[in-house]
């Protein structure tokens, strides 16, 4: 039906506890919620909103527009004389001859750097490391770009060892333990190798208070806790 109304769809993962946040804050954007399943410890939320109509009629339009431009190039070229024929028989040779210029294309490298979020490319993120470790702020950023790398310098806070690898915790700056501004971010059970550590002397283990570079992809943030969760991508020395 013409007037059927059309729907895009998406689905969000919580931290139980932090549901009505998320709601509200997906709400502000034009989503309606439309089924919420909890879980022990995660919550699934279903969205959707119309989707924006096609500008059908000016589609058809600029259609209409390509068609009558065909027929009137069509009636130039067969008023053309042989002479033009030929002239533009020449330039198209002399055209196709010609060598291209090389057009510089970003590597697969460049364009994973141009992706990544940094504190000096974002003032988002810059503002997001100088604020209360369970500021909303945390959440909101966490919501927004969950699966995205972010990078920025830090140290290690606070490290635990468990029966299957490590919880670090991590936070902006060079303070280590005394680290007082900024998210908890948390790297949760991973193993040193999953640091995948770089950089001119390489480590064999790494303690509280050490310095890196750390590069991550955006996790969930624990709003009860007021643990932002991170996995590595890669750890930096500095």
């Amino acid at each position: 039906m013409a007037d059927e109304i059309k729907y895009e769809y998406k689905t969000v993962r919580t931290v139980r506890g932090t549901d009505g946040l998320v709601i509200s804050k997906i709400q502000k954007d034009g989503w309606e919620l439309v089924g919420q399943v909890p879980g022990t410890l995660r919550s699934t939320l279903d969205f959707r909103r119309p989707k924006k109509p096609q500008p059908w009629l000016l589609i058809g339009a600029g259609a209409a527009v390509l068609v009558v431009l065909t027929i009137v190039i069509g009636v130039a070229s067969a008023l053309s004389d042989g002479g033009e024929k030929k002239a533009e028989s020449d330039k198209s040779t002399a055209a196709a001859n010609e060598k291209p210029s090389a057009m510089p294309t970003p590597t697969a490298a460049e364009s994973a750097v141009a992706e990544v979020i940094t504190p000096e490319k974002n003032p988002e993120f810059a503002a997001l490391l100088t604020a209360d470790t369970c500021d909303a702020t945390n959440l909101d950023f966490a919501t927004r770009h969950e699966g995205r790398t972010v990078a920025f310098n830090g140290s290690i806070r606070h490290m635990a060892r468990y029966s299957t690898g490590y919880h670090f915790l991590l936070g902006p700056g060079d303070e280590g333990p005394q680290t007082t501004v900024g998210p908890s971010f948390k790297y949760a059970d991973v193993t040193i190798s999953d640091l995948k550590l770089t950089g001119e002397k390489i480590p064999a283990t790494v303690a509280a208070g050490d310095k890196f570079r750390f590069v991550a992809e955006v996790g969930e943030f624990n709003a009860v806790q007021c643990l932002f969760y991170l996995d590595p991508v890669s750890t930096e020395t500095r």
